[in-house]
């Protein structure tokens, strides 16, 4: 007896590149500003030994902790880009970034608390400030900073905006989503939590790696923007304790961005759902109001990307195609997994 052949599934495989469209500029952009950073760092720590200035040295050894976390960033940046068709990923490395980011967020956190704590010891112990050195060195600290700013904010968007511009009525987007059906599946769901029980969202179209050096280098230049100030009125007018106020003002904003960043990190790396982009997909799935989503599963797999498990109750005549016809104004989605089950 004759067997049918197997059918050819080439036309139904795809890769899972999740990258963002910028990320080799971005990758060049950070590792430029690694090297800065790391040159500025090694330049003043040398000048400091020559010298003789605490001043030179402290900001020097304070500038490697910046310039580990953009080396971080920048190889994260080459292991995404080497790995990105490795098969090992199940959902390729557009996540790496994010690993990378929650790092930075980490280290930011750290700066913060010594910078804080620091200050505080220096309020009730104040020291001998060396004001003309000091004041150069976070001049000179501050210009490399506004340089390293220009070159990575080429690529980095500043807005954490969660709004969409298209409209569900107009045509289907360029893109089509990868999908796959799953026409008849048994399996219980009572497992997962249900559509309805919202998350908040994590951050969309947002390079996290990017963000995480960027606010590297701002807290640098917060740091030495505050110590300019701090420094000019303690040498004019004697303020001394206006040096270490100014730290623990800045190791508080420093520590906020830290934050923010390491909420919208985790949220991504947790798999959190995006609750603005499920609503999204209910309102075009269940809009013609012949279908109910039994289960569903949005989560962010890349700067731009987002995948989505989709589990429906559709009448016999109803196919996953349909389904994923209904989909496609939802560009944020590039990875669709549609679950057709029929009702008895």
């Amino acid at each position: 007896m004759l067997m049918n052949p197997l059918p050819d599934t080439q036309a139904f495989t795809h890769p899972h590149l999740f990258l963002s469209a910028s990320h080799d500029e971005s990758s060049r952009r950070t590792l430029l500003v690694a090297i800065l950073t790391a040159v500025m760092m090694v330049g003043e720590i040398a000048a400091g030994f020559y010298t003789g200035s605490m001043a030179l040295l402290a900001d020097g050894f304070h500038m490697a902790t910046h310039a580990g976390a953009l080396g971080i960033a920048a190889l994260a940046y080459g292991y995404a880009r080497r790995h990105a068709g490795d098969a090992r990923f199940s959902f390729g490395t557009g996540k790496v970034g994010d690993l990378a980011g929650f790092a930075s967020a980490a280290i930011l956190a750290i700066v913060a608390a010594v910078m804080a704590f620091e200050s505080v010891l220096r309020l009730y112990d104040p020291v001998e400030v060396a004001f003309g050195d000091a004041t150069l060195v976070a001049v000179l600290g501050l210009g490399v900073n506004l340089v390293s700013a220009f070159l990575l904010g080429g690529g980095h968007s500043h807005g954490n905006g969660h709004g969409h511009g298209h409209s569900h009525g107009h045509k289907a987007h360029a893109h089509t989503p990868h999908d796959h059906d799953h026409p008849h599946h048994d399996h219980p769901h009572n497992d997962h939590p249900h559509h309805g029980e919202a998350q908040p969202a994590a951050a969309r179209g947002q390079d996290n790696n990017l963000r995480g050096a960027y606010l590297h280098v701002l807290a640098d230049a917060l740091t030495s923007v505050l110590a300019i100030v701090a420094l000019l009125a303690g040498g004019a007018l004697g303020w001394v304790w206006l040096d270490p106020l100014m730290g623990i003002v800045g190791g508080l904003v420093i520590a906020r961005w830290a934050w923010s960043l390491m909420r919208d990190t985790s949220a991504v790396l947790l798999d959190q759902t995006d609750s603005q982009l499920a609503g999204e997909v209910t309102e075009v799935v269940e809009g013609p109001g012949d279908v109910r989503i039994a289960d569903l599963h949005v989560w962010r797999i890349g700067p731009d990307s987002h995948a989505a498990i989709i589990s429906v109750v559709a009448p016999l005549g109803l196919t996953c195609d349909a389904i994923r016809a209904r989909l496609a104004p939802v560009h944020e989605l590039k990875h669709v997994t549609v679950e057709c089950r029929h009702a008895a």
